[in-house]
């Protein structure tokens, strides 16, 4: 008997009627699909209404972040799920229902350059956050960059792939980081929801994208969020397109004031090594969510996931060693390891 859905159904019926909802009807709740967490959804129905109901075990996962976000995004024309009603000793929340359409369902070369003007238009709104009541948000700082990039380290090329690394190597992944870290900490600081990419943004019949699962937001980098949406880990686009689009979001920004002018170039560049930063880090999560969690079907997002760490690197004369480790010591091991073999990523 799972014991947690019980006590998330009998909640719900109890803070619908303290919504002003007639449970005159009958309501149901109907399981949606989860994330990589512990989170569970469901959607909850009575007569032509409907809402989500969110179990977040407390002991796993901490909902404060993500009510206080929520409720400060409010008035900052954000289109995130509306926090109805939280009980956060039990992690029950029942928010507003934003659908079940992913970025990701629509995005085509037709309805890309519409969609992704509504994201970087929401991007720059996001990033006019200056104050979480209650909930200062942290800083992303120089220890929490390293630790996401030791994820690549240790659980994808360690564990995953089984490569012993020289004293070379070594002093190869830590110079690259430092120089992505240098380079993140040069960047003006803004509000980051760290996952904006096509999975967290809802098509929705309003002017603006749903936006879900921001509760990891902190202070940092201006081009973090700009990376994880037009380099994103789950669909791909020609680097003329992109590029077009990172300029484009350039020229939101200036418009909102969000920073001080800087060079294209420049701000291309930090767009590039940010988005390393980031790739290192999905490649090991991707990896941990195999090997720790049993959640396989990660792993068939690797394989693009590093051709953008290849093909930024290539880019940079500085990356022009790593680009070599990739190729020659982590490629062939991948081309062999079960876990990519055609019929494991299906």
């Amino acid at each position: 008997m799972d014991k947690r859905l019980e006590a998330l159904r009998k909640w719900v019926g109890d803070s619908l009627p303290a919504m002003g909802v007639d449970l005159a009807h009958d309501w149901t709740l109907t399981p949606v699909s989860g994330d990589a967490s512990f989170r569970r959804y469901f959607r909850v129905h009575s007569h032509n209404l409907s809402w989500v109901a969110v179990d977040a075990p407390p002991e796993q996962e901490d909902s404060v972040p993500f009510v206080a976000i929520a409720r400060a995004w409010e008035p900052l024309e954000i289109h995130a799920p509306r926090v109805f009603r939280a009980d956060l000793e039990q992690g029950f929340m029942l928010l507003s229902d934003l659908g079940d359409t992913l970025y990701l369902d629509r995005l085509d070369p037709d309805s890309a350059d519409h969609l992704y003007r509504q994201a970087l238009v929401t991007l720059t709104h996001i990033q006019q956050c200056r104050h979480i009541q209650g909930r200062p948000l942290p800083p992303y700082d120089e220890s929490l960059l390293r630790r996401e990039m030791a994820l690549f380290r240790e659980w994808f090329l360690q564990r995953l792939l089984g490569l012993l690394l020289s004293a070379g190597e070594q002093q190869l992944l830590d110079g690259l980081f430092t120089r992505l870290v240098d380079s993140a900490l040069e960047q003006p600081r803004v509000c980051v929801h760290r996952d904006y990419h096509s999975r967290n943004l809802m098509v929705t019949d309003d002017a603006v994208p749903g936006v879900i699962d921001f509760q990891d937001a902190v202070l940092g980098p201006v081009t973090y969020d700009l990376v994880s949406l037009l380099r994103d880990c789950y669909i791909d686009w020609p680097q003329g397109q992109v590029e077009q689009w990172a300029l484009s979001y350039l020229d939101l920004a200036r418009e909102s004031g969000i920073f001080e002018p800087v060079a294209p170039e420049r701000f291309l560049r930090w767009f590039d090594l940010m988005g390393m930063q980031r790739h290192l880090k999905a490649i090991g999560i991707f990896a941990r969510l195999k090997l720790r969690d049993g959640k396989g079907g990660y792993l068939a997002d690797i394989p693009r996931t590093l051709g953008y760490l290849l093909s930024v690197g290539a880019r940079h004369p500085d990356s022009e060693a790593f680009t070599d480790f990739l190729r020659t010591r982590v490629e062939p091991v991948m081309a062999t390891h079960g876990a990519f073999a055609a019929e494991a990523l299906q």
